[in-house]
């Protein structure tokens, strides 16, 4: 994959709007979040204009540049920034075998904090290269084409870099691939994140180390989100009793009477331990975790024999230094109480693939049906993209956390 310039130029400022909630313009029962910014101009130049309407006209080309590893938190105009990676004109050609494409949306997810290392370490996703735009699951138009597998106006989907405008090479073509919506959903976002990745994150851990038998209880961490919102719909399909873990007063409202959870708690008001306590005095059968720290040890203390953990994510250790992380003292519980604790990576040969089409068919036709629901955070903007990103460890996203152009 190549990006329109070899080398960007100087940082630019990004600012930060105030967050509301606005009605969606798809029919849904839950509200889109969105940070606003004036997007920028998408329109290619004329073969008849002069130079000099063409250099006044010049489209510009931004990117989420990936300029240090961060020490903690990542800090906006330090480790990320937002660049001009160049500008071109509409005489620009696609590339050999391949094609030109304009950003539309790109997905923001918390294992992307996990890539802002140095390269020589290694994990189960390829680090951020320095001084080059970070990657991630993006939608995109075909503008102009080489290749004829694709034409202009398809969509897209595939790993791309985080910037308006991608020149993906005929090598490169086996990144994207034409989106597939065989039910016309209105709203595509949603195979970004309920039919995208963490949709798949979620449905196959849930069914492949949860073992959910009806009857059950389980705790879901962190249940607003993209992942814990869909663990907690399934859950209630299968007959569980739900219980789970958010950030704001706000957040607790939706999950019980929009998503139909049977109990929550906002941590920031309430230990998670004591919560536990009240809301499964008989213990809990499935700990979904997906921030760790206070809250795995106070699902640990809460688990039945024989209970399983899942293990999805540690959002609250991401950004802490050795010193800062959570110390874990009662692990003997494992052994104890014979618990099953599992972590996974959905890319994993048999797991999230033994799935994907079973979860394509039915969450699908469930969007559809209005059975099952999806809230999409929305940060509108390049300009507006580092702090989009950083909300993931603030809790200030809402569902699914996703970049419009």
């Amino acid at each position: 994959m190549q990006d329109l310039a070899a080398q960007p130029a100087g940082a630019l400022a990004h600012p930060r709007d105030e967050i509301r909630i606005t009605k969606p313009p798809f029919p849904s029962s839950v509200p889109t979040v969105c940070c606003s910014s004036r997007l920028a101009s998408s329109y290619f130049l004329d073969r008849s204009e002069t130079p000099g309407e063409q250099a006044a006209n010049m489209v510009v080309n931004k990117a989420m540049v990936f300029r240090q590893i961060p020490e903690g938190l990542p800090v906006a105009g330090r480790d990320l920034t937002i660049e001009t990676v160049v500008d071109y004109d509409g005489c620009s050609p696609a590339p050999a075998g391949g094609v030109l494409l304009q950003a539309e949306y790109a997905s923001f997810d918390p294992y992307m904090k996990g890539r802002m290392r140095p390269a020589h370490i290694k994990s189960n996703a390829t680090a951020f290269e320095l001084n080059k735009p970070l990657f991630n699951q993006c939608m995109a138009r075909v503008l102009k084409s080489n290749h004829p597998k694709y034409q202009p106006g398809d969509q897209i989907i595939g790993e791309l870099p985080i910037q308006q405008y991608v020149s993906v090479s005929g090598a490169d073509l086996d990144k994207i691939q034409h989106l597939e919506n065989p039910l016309g959903l209105e709203d595509v976002r949603v195979f970004l994140g309920a039919l995208g990745m963490s949709g798949l994150t979620a449905y196959s851990s849930f069914y492949e180390i949860g073992q959910p038998k009806k009857g059950e209880t389980i705790f879901i961490s962190a249940a607003s989100g993209s992942v814990g919102s869909m663990v907690g719909q399934l859950a209630k399909r299968e007959g569980l009793r739900v219980i789970g873990s958010v950030g704001s007063d706000e957040k607790l409202d939706f999950i019980i009477r929009e998503l139909g959870f049977d109990a929550g708690f906002n941590y920031k008001k309430e230990r998670p331990a004591d919560a536990l306590k009240r809301l499964a005095p008989d213990g809990i059968d499935i700990d979904y975790e997906n921030v760790g720290g206070e809250h795995l040890e106070a699902a640990l203390g809460a688990m039945k024999e024989h209970g399983r953990v899942i293990v999805c994510g540690l959002i609250s250790e991401y950004n802490a230094t050795p010193g800062q992380r959570y110390p874990l003292y009662n692990y003997s519980l494992i052994l104890r109480r014979r618990l099953t604790v599992r972590g996974f990576v959905v890319f994993d040969h048999g797991f999230g693939d033994k799935y994907h089409a079973e979860h394509q068919a039915k969450v699908q036709r469930w969007i559809k049906d209005g059975t099952f629901k999806v809230v999409t955070w929305e940060c509108e903007g390049i300009d507006n993209a580092i702090d989009g990103l950083l909300a993931l460890f603030s809790g200030r996203n809402f569902g699914k956390a996703v970049l419009k152009f």
